[in-house]
């Protein structure tokens, strides 16, 4: 855990010092993806159909706020559908209108919801979403993404219906009747929506309450209740769903809101404090959870070099112990030995030179009084040793 907490923290401190370009290098791949889904759930009009004109949109939305690429993303609807017919550019006119009134009736700030919605129904993960939402914007978001939803149905519709829609024998009003009964009496639909409102609702709820782990209990509560209301509104509404691939979305759910809460939140409940204070007219309860942070240690290697302290030091136990040894050897052979210079050396190796010289000196006097030899008698002559003698004289 540790680990995670220094490799999240290195993470934020590079995305601090390097978002003037992390920040548009995110817009821009997040704009591709919705211009490219767009492109690859309708395709009618081959001019915007283009890989170029995506590249050149979505490094527009690099430069600017996610407001232009919603509006890019309307107008790219628009002209897939004019080319599918002028009643179908009509109706997805004003349906884009009357969500967009919406959209910014209740909130204007959550455009991200609405365009990862579609994004999550190619992805099959529908159901973090909400969950996402749910813990980071709160109840407000549920409107863009129902929105969202509506959008993305409607263009399935679109891609569904488009030789109907194109054919000249249908009328104009029964292609009208076609696309409002679509978007009006799609069950899926409004199923959807609702799962998405009431998960979205529950998310934040629970997520905002005061009792510990209330991030994580509040996602698990979000995913479970999408794949309940999902597979018994399916089956009492007689919508045909796969029961696979919404387990799959609540599990994706479930992962994708870990990975935000440690992201976002990442709190140490084993630190909670309990504080209490008070004003003129309140008394305060608090509840302070610390975050979960770790400073990572800085680890310092020290380099002993040959001029160091340390290594001068033994240097000089090795150079005293030569001497000793020298000195010593010297001794035993009756040799003379030079006194070394007292101002080089320190306390400890006078000291030591002391009690050299001491023993130096006592040996000498030993090497001075050694006896005189004794000459046997039968080797002495003395009437030679006496005529020498008178000669001498």
């Amino acid at each position: 855990m540790t680990k995670l907490l220094l490799w999240k923290q290195k993470v934020k401190e590079f995305y601090g010092e390097h978002d003037f370009w992390i920040t548009p290098l995110f817009k821009f791949l997040l704009a591709f993806v919705v211009f490219s889904q767009i492109n690859g759930l309708l395709g009618f009009m081959r001019q915007i159909d283009n890989i170029f004109v995506v590249l050149i949109l979505s490094l527009i939305c690099a430069m600017f706020s996610i407001n232009v690429m919603t509006i890019l993303a309307c107008l790219l609807i628009l002209g897939h559908c004019y080319a599918v017919g002028i009643e179908t550019a009509g109706f997805a006119a004003v349906l884009l209108i009357l969500l967009m009134i919406l959209f910014l009736r209740f909130t204007s700030e959550d455009n991200v919801a609405l365009i990862l919605t579609p994004i999550s129904f190619t992805l099959h993960i529908p159901a973090a979403v909400p969950v996402g939402c749910g813990i980071l914007r709160g109840a407000s978001s549920a409107v863009p993404s129902g929105c969202g939803v509506i959008l993305y149905f409607f263009m399935k519709l679109v891609k569904d219906r488009a030789t109907v829609l194109q054919g000249n024998e249908t009328e104009p009003l029964q292609k009208l009747q076609l696309l409002l009964d679509g978007v009006l009496k799609n069950e899926e639909m409004w199923l959807t929506v609702v799962v998405f409102a009431a998960v979205v609702v529950i998310v934040s709820v629970i997520s905002r309450a005061s009792f510990d782990y209330a991030w994580r209990i509040a996602i698990v509560t979000g995913a479970v209740v999408y794949i309940v209301i999902m597979v018994f509104g399916s089956m009492f509404m007689s919508v045909s769903t796969e029961l696979a691939g919404i387990i799959l979305s609540g599990v994706a759910a479930i992962i994708i809101g870990f990975v935000i809460e440690f992201f976002e939140l990442g709190v140490d409940y084993s630190r909670t404090e309990l504080t209490q204070f008070e004003d003129d007219e309140y008394i305060y309860y608090v509840k302070a959870v610390p975050k979960a942070l770790v400073s990572e240690s800085k680890k310092s290697v020290k380099k002993f070099t040959p001029n160091s302290k340390v290594v001068e030091e033994v240097r000089l136990d090795e150079v005293r112990q030569n001497k000793e040894t020298k000195a010593y050897q010297q001794e035993s052979q009756h040799q003379e030995i030079k006194p070394i210079p007292e101002e080089n050396l320190s306390q400890t190796e006078k000291a030591h030179t002391q009690d050299f010289s001491a023993k130096q000196n006592t040996a000498q006097e030993e090497s001075e009084a050694v006896p005189v030899e004794r000459v046997a008698e039968e080797d002495f002559d003395f009437e030679k040793q006496l005529e020498e003698s008178l000669k001498n004289l």
